[in-house]
């Protein structure tokens, strides 16, 4: 079946998907839910803070949802909330999970951006990356590969490289939205997978980490661990 599925994506795409799905049944998996621990920060110059999260990936609802709780000086927290549901993206933080400090939905720019995010984490519940879920691939040099995603008014795609295992080590778009001092504006983004191991069927990578390109150099902003998935 999973051979039906691939047979006419890059040959690359091909041996990921057949390196990710152990077994003839993982296939038919359409959503996880991901336990998260480690580090962010707003900005390049900012702090980093160490979070716990838990996200659910729904490759059948083409969809995402983010709760995360991170710690702040003086033994406070932050509840931060972020979703991809309908093509509508949607951004929620408040202090000490109660006191709202910001919320934003249905923005063309935070459409975009967690279209971007959801395509790229993806390598985490790979059912979403099949092309049965709306995913296209198309063949790049050197190992690569571009996978393209329609949702809602949103078009995005990310450029997925592969190492000689088959695995992709790292996600990049030449221009995300992300949300700056000066607001919304399109700049580089690249993230980078590693740590691949099988769980109950599907192997994903436990480590993964993004960061916005400016100036040449990558500033990375997200850094985390995956503890524990559980599929559906």
């Amino acid at each position: 079946m999973l051979d039906d599925i691939i047979r006419d994506l890059p040959e690359v795409v091909q041996r990921y998907f057949r390196r990710v799905f152990q077994d003839s049944t993982s296939i038919n998996t359409q959503s996880v839910k991901l336990s998260q621990e480690g580090q962010l920060r707003t900005s390049k110059e900012g702090h980093w803070m160490s979070f716990s999260a838990s996200e659910r990936i729904a490759a059948d609802e083409r969809s995402f949802q983010w709760k995360a709780k991170v710690k702040i000086p003086m033994g406070l927290h932050i509840k931060v909330v972020d979703s991809f549901k309908g093509g509508i993206g949607t951004g929620q933080v408040k202090l000490l999970s109660i006191i709202p400090l910001g919320s934003e939905t249905n923005r063309v720019e935070l459409n975009s951006g967690a279209l971007h995010r959801y395509l790229a984490e993806g390598v985490w519940c790979p059912t979403a990356l099949l092309p049965i879920n709306g995913v296209q691939w198309s063949a790049l040099e050197d190992g690569c590969a571009e996978a393209s995603l329609s949702v809602g008014e949103s078009r995005v795609s990310l450029v997925f490289r592969f190492n000689d295992e088959a695995e992709v080590i790292s996600v990049y778009s030449d221009g995300r939205y992300g949300k700056f001092d000066k607001g919304y504006q399109k700049k580089p983004w690249e993230g980078h997978f590693r740590d691949y191991r099988e769980v109950n069927g599907i192997s994903i990578p436990l480590y993964g980490e993004v960061g916005w390109w400016d100036a040449g150099q990558l500033d990375l902003v997200w850094k985390g661990h995956i503890t524990k998935a559980e599929w559906a």
